[in-house]
């Protein structure tokens, strides 16, 4: 017996869980994981490591066209590649984080990723979390939600996050970033970071990521989605 495979966005600020959130509901459904944001993280990475400033708007769409970029879903989950090396580690340094809204906000390179982003979700069957998903990328989409949590805990979880990883920051000045991100995200020009009209919106504050996952599969279950055998 076959199964209707459903589009899912979700959305939301940095911190709120979009990713750890996402991959848990694309397992239990046995869809396909696309982290976007991680597709942009590529793109900044590329630009770091190229000594290219995140502000020039022609250099770093010359860059976003010239880069590779794939999602590999394997056994350890997805890995992100850029040119052929695995960066699934090196994008999530805090330079990064902090290069990411400035070349998020280049039209070209917008319109480069979502192009692809697209195509990886052509017949469904996907879970794709990131900023505009729900509003620009996949706006005809089955499920969307948009994830939401007080600044003071997203910049707690990403402070963890960070420190796990060997970065060593302070708490206030990931918050610091995490309000930053926030204002620049929401007052970009192009795709700004806005909760789509028809997304249901889950503060994750003080939830575990089980019940949120728990919550979004039974949104998807009211659309008609079972689980997917691969």
């Amino acid at each position: 017996m076959g199964c209707r495979k459903l589009t899912v966005a979700i959305d939301g600020p940095a911190g709120a869980g979009k990713s750890t959130v996402a991959r848990e509901v694309a397992r239990a459904l046995g869809y396909l994981y696309v982290d976007s944001g991680a597709m942009y993280r590529a793109v900044a990475l590329r630009c770091l490591l190229d000594g290219i400033d995140v502000r020039d708007e022609v250099a770093v769409s010359r860059a976003a066209a010239a880069a590779d970029v794939r999602l590999v879903d394997g056994a350890a989950g997805v890995r992100v590649l850029l040119d052929g090396e695995d960066v699934t580690a090196a994008i999530r340094r805090a330079d990064v984080g902090e290069a990411v809204p400035h070349v998020a906000k280049h039209p070209a390179v917008r319109e480069a990723l979502v192009r692809l982003q697209r195509q990886m979700s052509a017949g469904g069957g996907v879970v794709m979390d990131g900023r505009d998903i729900g509003t620009v990328v996949l706006p005809e989409a089955d499920v969307k939600v948009f994830l939401t949590a007080s600044p003071e805990e997203r910049a707690r979880r990403r402070y963890r996050e960070l420190v796990a990883r060997g970065d060593r920051v302070t708490y206030g000045e990931v918050l610091e970033a995490i309000q930053r991100r926030d204002r620049v995200d929401s007052s970009r020009e192009h795709s700004p970071l806005v909760k789509a009209e028809d997304a249901v919106e889950i503060d994750t504050t003080g939830r575990s990521v089980g019940q949120v996952v728990d919550e979004i599969l039974a949104l998807c279950a009211r659309k008609g989605g079972t689980v997917c055998s691969t």
